[in-house]
């Protein structure tokens, strides 16, 4: 029998040489790890769909996102809980709201952290929507000035970051604009470009309080089924302003953040949500998989199609993974 000249396993036959012609490699700087604040003192609430998090209090996010920028996470984002609920979500743009308290706290205290802002109404309104609503629907145009005012707080808190998640059309620009006006022109905007109405969002929900209370969340966000219409909802973002531009999920629509980096090639984000850390999470307490092998592999194909940076439960357990 004849041999190949070319043998594909010749450097598949130890780790180093393994590791020498990785195509695709993940790294610590490319993580974003979120997290959920909540009013208090000494406050640490666990999640119980998602082990290992928790809603802390400010002064416990301190103690955290400590420890985080010691195992080489650069990135939080943060949602909050407040203390109460409204309409209007008044709690999400307040000045001395939940997280611009966080973030001031956050830039005194860890100042080498990035510490970015979620933009949304869910966890502040009482009807758990993304908006405000108007004749039983959520009011897109209405809404904008409050995101935009939500926004300019935390920027002027000190976020790094503002990232709206509420899918409203116009957005973007209306933040950007915003922004501008304030002098704030040097804040990133990291836009949920392609945020899919997802069942795999159930465990954040839990998390951040903010399920809605009538109704789902289809009328604003994306149909599963539709990928040309994220390549239009990321080249509106982009016109509008954004810096960086996510797929959200991420394991589900590998194939839309592929093919939106190959569309526009700008810095694309994926969020690796609640739901794909708690299916790995459970399985592997039932011992069907290996936990730090799955999340891995898990993290490591987002990259490969494509994200540059990954949101993910996962980031402080990568972080050290990738550290040994």
């Amino acid at each position: 029998m004849a041999y190949p000249i070319h043998r594909s396993r010749r450097l598949r036959q130890t780790e180093q040489l393994r590791a020498l012609v990785r195509e695709t490699r993940l790294s610590a700087d490319q993580l974003v790890m979120p997290l959920f604040v909540c009013p208090g003192t000494g406050v640490r609430n666990p999640i119980s769909s998602m082990p290992g998090n928790f809603q802390v209090s400010i002064d416990q996010l301190v103690v955290d996102c400590k420890k985080l920028v010691d195992t080489g996470i650069c990135h939080v984002i943060l949602f909050g809980i407040p203390e109460s609920k409204d309409p209007v979500g008044s709690g999400g743009y307040a000045e001395d709201g939940i997280i611009p308290r966080a973030i001031r706290a956050l830039k005194k205290d860890v100042p080498s952290l990035s510490v970015w802002g979620d933009v949304c109404m869910c966890e502040y309104t009482d009807h758990g929507h993304c908006g405000i609503i108007k004749d039983g629907d959520v009011a897109n145009d209405e809404t904008l000035p409050l995101l935009a005012k939500a926004a300019v707080a935390y920027a002027e808190a000190g976020a790094d970051v503002v990232a709206p998640s509420d899918m409203m059309d116009g957005r973007v620009g209306a933040i950007r604009d915003a922004l501008d006006e304030r002098g704030l022109e040097h804040i990133v905007i990291v836009s949920y470009a392609a945020k899919y109405a997802s069942s795999f969002y159930g465990p954040f929900r839990e998390a951040a309080e903010s399920p809605p209370q009538f109704g789902d969340r289809k009328g604003y966000q994306m149909d599963p089924a539709n990928a040309e219409e994220a390549l239009k909802e990321v080249e509106q973002d982009l016109e509008e302003g954004a810096d960086i531009v996510m797929v959200k999920p991420a394991l589900p629509y590998l194939d839309v953040i592929h093919r939106v980096k190959e569309a526009f090639g700008v810095p694309v984000a994926a969020y690796n949500v609640s739901g794909e850390f708690a299916m790995i999470q459970a399985a592997a307490r039932n011992g069907w998989i290996d936990l730090e092998k799955a999340m891995m592999e898990s993290l490591i194909s987002i990259r490969r199609a494509g994200a540059d940076i990954i949101l993910t439960y996962f980031a402080a357990d990568a972080a050290k993974q990738l550290r040994t």
